[in-house]
């Protein structure tokens, strides 16, 4: 399972690269993909919407169910992966990379280290 010492996870196993200086990708995990199996559809929410860490922000559905995406922090949402809209593919070949989500600003960086660390996520799955 590739769980990449870099990011940041929540217990809903949502992850977050805060190593940019303006925005967060967000994405789900490949332990998260690999539960999934197929994704078939993904709705993203828009650009510019105001979010709340722990709120549905968008749903991803794969052959077996439909499952919300929540917010592991809260901001704006400046940027989606388009891309996905169409072809979700992505999510499930290369979850850390081009299978990512939405970008959030950030409005409270603290939220930031609450988030688990690669280490923590891994006990969390395992």
């Amino acid at each position: 399972m590739n769980i990449p010492d870099h990011l940041r996870f929540v217990e809903s196993h949502e992850w977050v690269d805060a190593s940019t200086e303006d925005a967060c990708r967000i994405g789900i995990s490949d332990h998260a993909q690999a539960e999934l199996t197929d994704i078939v559809y993904l709705e993203l929410p828009e650009v510019g919407r105001t979010v709340e860490k722990g709120e549905p922000i968008a749903v991803i559905e794969s052959v077996k169910a439909a499952n919300d995406i929540y917010a592991p922090i809260s901001g704006e949402v400046v940027e989606i992966n388009e891309p996905l809209g169409e072809s979700p593919e992505p999510v499930n070949s290369d979850p850390f990379g081009e299978g990512w989500m939405l970008a959030i600003k950030p409005s409270d960086s603290g939220e930031l280290e609450s988030l688990m660390n690669a280490d923590a996520y891994r006990s969390h799955i395992s």
